[in-house]
Formats: structure tokens, C-alpha cells, sequence
């Protein structure tokens, strides 16, 4: 506030001639006493050096209530009983004639009692010696300004105690620069600073450097300026360097007369709902990609399990070739259910895979997983012995399942011990429990892993071969798989370099039926000859399958495309048409709507054959109008069971 220069007293009690230095030169020539006296909007008057009072304007009149009357009373009297008590008109004095000038506001009373808040202004006055010889005192209401201020500041705090009891969004301000001026309690949460550390800086410092780096920040607020607000989704940087995705609001705030004050700026952390909709995406990419690749991989199995089909039904075979055949139809049908695994990997981590259930001696379980595990033993120059008792340990379980558990356990037990060792594979029955040990002599498991291990991604680094890592999930789905039996399966060992046990437990399967044999007899139930189409634009898948048909007595037509199988069918008339579904061309649906137009072929049954099983490939196949919906390579029983029901077909009907 510019201060007034105001004379001091003099000895007959009138204004004393101030000095030249102190007198403003523009009005040099005027009486300044009058005009002081002019003054209605401020109280001016003078003290002596005690502070008594010398002389009173028309503004200190209107101001306080007081007339002349107060001439020659100590100033205190505009002060309230504390601020006397307290000492503080005197200390206002000391202070301006300490500094020459003193400002303060506060509460003064009037000749009513009524009080006022102002804003007050004391300036010593010395003469040309130096000496003290009073105080100017100017004093100005400031209530309205007050009260005004007082009702915005409720009102702001009432806002920001609303905004700042909000946790789930970081709300702040900018101002028109973009840097920081206020800060949340959700801004603290969500970005990490605290507002200390946030207020001033610029809001740049939540965008990744090279968005930053890049314009992004401006041109979000040139843009809110322009059309009011922006919205956006992105990355944003916390104060610990740590990402997350967000939501971003900026609007732009203007004053009544449209002067841009800032931005107010609303962040939603929307992290977790981005990974659940990546973690859906990514699902079905997943899913379709297992499909695709499950077909691809089921395309050459078909006619491997075809010729093997074929070499079986083939007599005088030496017993080398048998026990090679053997083993690639032990193979394959173990590699044809790991293909089906790939579709089904997210249904084994949730426990709802299918199981084929059947009675399953564990002696064969063990035969077959330590036939499997041999080339990674092998590699490692280790020894498998079996242990089994003399009468048979019968449980009723998924063959391949039991034997891809006792594998994963076989692959562990070697992947832990030491080249040439020795592991040994136990079976015993016990209360009424098939058991079955994997016991190895390797790194042993620390105490503090033994329930660990069996979590998904959980793996043991300590004793581990150099190069041999993994997902972690072999011994997770051993679990599921043998809880998902029935049993149990806990891991022990005595410590490090003690070896490990994992020790499995099964239901024993009850005795066999009488349906069993009965099932077996009609599964070996000889089929009359039929006429059967096959089309495959696959050449091997089609021949292969071929020769087998044509081993067990049937009479097969190959159309290696859609348009062939048109041509070949009405004066072929089958019984059976299989037909691939993934041909160029025409595909499967096409053939099959172009075959059932035929009239020749109204007794004719239709088999889908195609690499994807799953349950909407199913439904469009049948809704396609095929009968049969078979899975590549397709298992020799599937096939006998399918040519059985168009025999049966057929012999209700004329048999030619």
C-alpha cells in the first residue's frame, strides 16, 4: 500500500511542517492538512511518540465513531482487551520506530463496541535531527473484503475436502502453464508423490520420456484450451518409475470473463481392467492359435496312425518289427493326446480336463512312461529299475494320463541327479491304495520347497543341470491330474544332496464285470464289407487310410478334391462318405451340401474328418448335416465303431 507522508504534531497541538524530503512534489504548494482531511475511505491521524492521538480526519471519524473527542487518548483504545493485554499496541509502535514503518491487520473496535477488520499502516515521523517525534496512522476497513474472502475460503475448503477424500482418482490443478497447484489424496495414491514434493513441478513428469519428450503434454492442453477438455488413455509414469494405464481427463477452467485460470485434471487408474481385457484377448488369441496348430500337427499323425492300422492287420511280421511297430503306436497315440492338450491347457490348469477312465495296470503305466522318459535318461547316461510286486496293481484311471504323470516325475528325477545315477520307480499296495514311488539319488529339496514346488511356476534353481530350465508347471499338473484320480501326491526328501521321493497314491479299480468281456467280444465283431468314399486332398492321409479300409474287406473310392467326389459318388452309391473339411477349393461343407442334393445318395452316412475338435466345430459339422464328427488321426476303435452303426444302418434297410 503507498503510504501518506503526514506532518507530525507541533507544540500548540497542530500539524508541525513535515520535512521537504518526506513531502510528495506534486503537491508541494497545497494544503496537505486539508486535503488529508478530505479523506473519508481511510483514517488518518497522528500520534505523538507515546501514542496518544493529535489529530483525527473525516475518514477516522466515519471509520470508528469517534468525533474530536478522541484527541489526546492512547491509540489502544481501537484495540480489543486482548491485543492491549497482550501488549501489541506498544509493540506496533517499537516495531515502526524501529523500522520506520509497520503493517498489520486485525480486528479494531469502534466508539460502539462494534468491531472491524483492517488493515493498518504506522510510519514514524522524525525531525530534521533524527529524533522520534510521533507516528502516521492510516487505517482501512477491510470487513466486506473479509467476509468475502472468508465465504470463498469456506467454499474451497468444503471442495477441497470433498476432492480430497477421494482415493480412487487423482484429481488436481493446473495452472495455465501446466504446472501442479493442488494435489489429492487419490493423486498421492495413485502417482506416489506427495504434495510437497508434486505442487510446482510440471505435469509432464507423469508421461513416459519419450512422450514427453514428443509434445504429447502440450498438445493435450493446447487442446482443452481449444475445444474445452481432452480425453486419453495411456501410459503414465508413477514417482517410482513404475508404469500403469490410465484414464485422463483435462478440462480447461476460465474465469467470468473467459481468462483461462487452468486445468483441472481427473486420472483413473484402469491397470488391472486393461490386463483382464489383454489377459481376454490374449486368451482367444491363445486358444486360436492351439487350434490351428493342433490341426496342422493332426494332419501328419493321420496317416502315421492309418499305417500303423495297416502294418497291424499285415501277418508274419518278425518280432523285431513288432516291438517297433508297437512302440510307434504307443508313441503316437501319447504324441495324438498331447495334440489334444494343447487345446485343453487352460481346462487342465482349472481342473476340468476329461478324463478317460478304464482299468489300468500300473505296471504297463510304468513300462510305457519309462519307454517315454528314455531319451532324456538316456542323454544323462541314467538307469531306471522297476519295482513291482508279483500280483498285478489294477486302478482305474486315464492311461495316458498316469503315464504322462509318471514321466513329468521320471523328466524331474533325472533333470535333479547326477549323470550315471540310478532312479528307481517302486509299486506297492498299500490299505487299499495303489502307491507308486519315483525315488532318485540327486540335489535333494530344501524343507522350506517341499509344499512349494507343486505351484504353478514354482521351480528349484539349487541342483539343477546347466541349461536345463523349465516352465515350472510339470509338477503342477502331475497334482492335478492325480488328485483329479482320486489320490494324492507328496513330495519328501531328507535335505540337500539326499535325493528326493514324490510318492503318488490311486484308488484301486474294483473287480472286473462281466460287460467288460462282453464289450470286448463286440468290439472285435467282424463288419460286412461296405462301399466307402474318401475325400482328402491330403494324398498320404487319404491312401493310407485306404489300405486299411480296403485290409479289413471294404471297397474304397478316393476323391483327392471336393468337384472329384461329385463326379465319383452317384455311380459309386456309398455307404460311408468321409470327408476332410480344410480342402482348397470346395471345401468339406460345400461337398457335403453338393453330395446330400444327390438322390443316389439318400442312404448315405457322412463323416466330418478335420484336424479341430472343439465343441462349436462339433455343432457346425452337425448342423452341416454330418453323422460322424472324427478327430485326426482317428483311433483304429472310432473307426470300427463308426463302420459298425452304418452296417447296422444298413442292415435295417434293403442290404445292397
Amino acid at each position: 500500500m503507498k503510504q501518506l507522508d503526514v506532518p507530525s504534531a507541533g507544540e500548540n497541538g497542530k500539524p508541525a511542517k513535515a520535512p521537504t524530503a518526506a513531502r510528495p512534489s506534486a503537491i508541494a504548494d497545497v494544503d496537505y492538512w486539508t486535503l488529508v482531511q478530505a479523506i473519508e475511505d481511510y483514517a488518518i491521524f497522528l500520534l505523538d511518540a507515546t501514542g496518544r492521538i493529535v489529530s483525527w480526519n473525516a475518514g477516522a471519524q466515519k471509520l470508528t465513531g469517534y468525533t474530536d473527542e478522541i484527541v489526546g487518548r492512547h491509540f489502544s483504545c481501537f484495540y480489543p482487551d486482548e491485543a492491549v493485554a497482550r501488549g501489541w499496541p506498544a509493540y506496533e509502535l517499537q516495531q515502526a520506530s524501529l523500522t520506520g514503518r509497520f503493517e498489520d491487520e486485525g480486528w479494531r473496535v469502534r466508539k460502539d463496541g462494534t468491531t472491524f477488520w483492517s488493515n493498518v499502516v504506522i510510519t514514524s515521523i522524525r525531525n530534521d535531527a533524527g529524533i522520534l517525534t510521533g507516528f502516521a496512522k492510516i487505517t482501512r476497513d477491510l470487513t466486506a473484503q473479509r467476509e468475502y474472502l472468508e465465504a470463498l475460503r469456506q467454499s474451497e475448503e468444503r471442495f477441497r475436502l470433498l476432492v480430497d477424500c477421494v482415493k480412487d482418482y487423482a484429481i488436481f490443478m493446473l495452472d495455465p502453464q501446466g504446472h501442479v497447484v493442488s494435489w489429492n489424496a487419490g493423486a498421492a495414491r495413485i502417482k506416489g508423490y506427495s504434495r510437497e514434493e508434486i505442487v510446482g513441478q510440471h505435469f509432464s513428469v507423469f508421461y513416459a520420456p519419450e512422450e514427453a519428450a514428443a509434445g504429447k503434454p502440450a498438445r493435450e492442453l493446447a487442446i482443452a484450451r481449444q475445444i474445452g477438455h481432452v480425453e486419453d488413455e495411456g501410459w503414465r509414469v508413477r514417482k517410482d518409475g513404475t508404469t500403469f494405464w490410465a484414464n485422463v481427463v483435462i478440462t480447461a477452467m476460465h474465469d467470468e470473463s473467459n481468462r483461462l485460470r487452468g486445468f483441472a485434471k481427473v486420472t483413473r487408474d484402469l491397470t488391472e481392467r486393461r490386463q483382464r481385457e489383454e489377459l481376454e484377448r490374449s486368451g482367444e488369441r491363445m486358444r486360436q492359435f492351439l487350434a490351428t496348430l493342433a490341426h496342422e500337427l493332426r494332419n501328419p499323425l493321420a496317416p502315421v496312425r492309418n499305417a500303423i492300422g495297416v502294418m497291424q492287420l499285415e501277418t508274419g511280421v518278425s518280432p523285431t518289427l513288432a516291438r517297433s511297430r508297437d512302440l510307434i503306436d504307443r508313441q503316437v497315440t501319447h504324441l495324438t493326446r498331447l495334440v489334444d492338450d494343447l487345446l485343453d491347457v487352460g481346462r487342465i490348469m482349472s481342473n476340468k480336463v476329461e478324463l478317460r477312465l478304464g482299468r489300468v495296470d500300473l505296471a504297463e503305466v510304468m513300462a510305457r512312461a519309462i519307454e517315454a522318459a528314455r531319451p532324456f535318461t538316456d542323454a544323462h547316461e541314467q538307469r531306471v529299475v522297476q519295482h513291482m510286486p508279483d500280483e498285478p496293481v489294477i486302478v482305474r484311471g486315464d492311461m495316458t494320463r498316469l503315464v504322462q504323470v509318471l514321466q513329468n516325475l521320471l523328466h524331474n528325477a533325472a533333470k535333479f541327479s547326477p549323470v550315471s545315477s540310478t532312479i528307481d520307480v517302486v509299486a506297492r499296495i498299500d490299505y487299499h491304495m495303489a502307491v507308486l514311488e519315483v525315488r532318485d539319488a540327486g540335489c535333494g529339496i530344501p524343507v522350506r520347497s517341499l509344499d512349494k514346488i507343486f505351484e504353478l511356476f514354482a521351480q528349484e534353481k539349487e541342483g539343477q543341470n546347466a541349461g536345463e530350465g523349465g516352465l515350472g508347471i510339470g509338477l503342477t499338473l502331475c497334482k492335478s491330474l492325480v488328485e483329479m484320480h482320486g489320490g494324492s501326491i507328496i513330495a519328501s526328501s531328507e535335505g540337500a544332496g539326499c535325493g528326493s521321493t514324490f510318492t503318488l497314491s490311486l484308488p484301486l479299480a474294483a473287480a472286473p464285470s462281466e460287460a467288460t468281456g462282453d464289450e470286448a467280444n463286440a468290439a472285435n465283431t467282424q463288419v460286412a464289407p461296405l462301399r466307402i468314399l474318401l475325400v482328402d486332398d491330403n494324398c498320404d492321409s487319404a491312401d493310407s487310410l485306404a489300405m486299411l479300409l480296403e485290409l479289413k474287406g471294404h471297397e474304397v473310392r478316393i476323391a483327392y478334391e471336393g468337384e472329384q467326389a461329385v463326379q465319383v459318388a452317384p455311380r459309386f452309391a456309398p455307404h460311408l462318405a468321409v470327408i476332410d473339411l480344410a480342402m482348397p477349393k470346395m471345401d468339406g461343407y460345400a461337398t457335403i451340401a453338393a453330395l446330400r442334393a444327390m438322390p443316389e445318395l439318400a442312404h448315405t452316412l457322412y463323416a466330418a474328418m478335420t484336424g479341430f475338435g472343439h465343441s462349436s466345430d462339433r455343432e457346425r459339422t452337425r448342423d452341416a448335416g454330418f453323422h460322424a464328427h472324427l478327430v485326426k488321426p482317428v483311433e483304429l476303435e472310432l473307426f470300427d465303431a463308426l463302420l459298425a452303426e452304418v452296417e447296422a444302418r444298413r442292415s435295417g434297410r434293403d442290404p445292397g
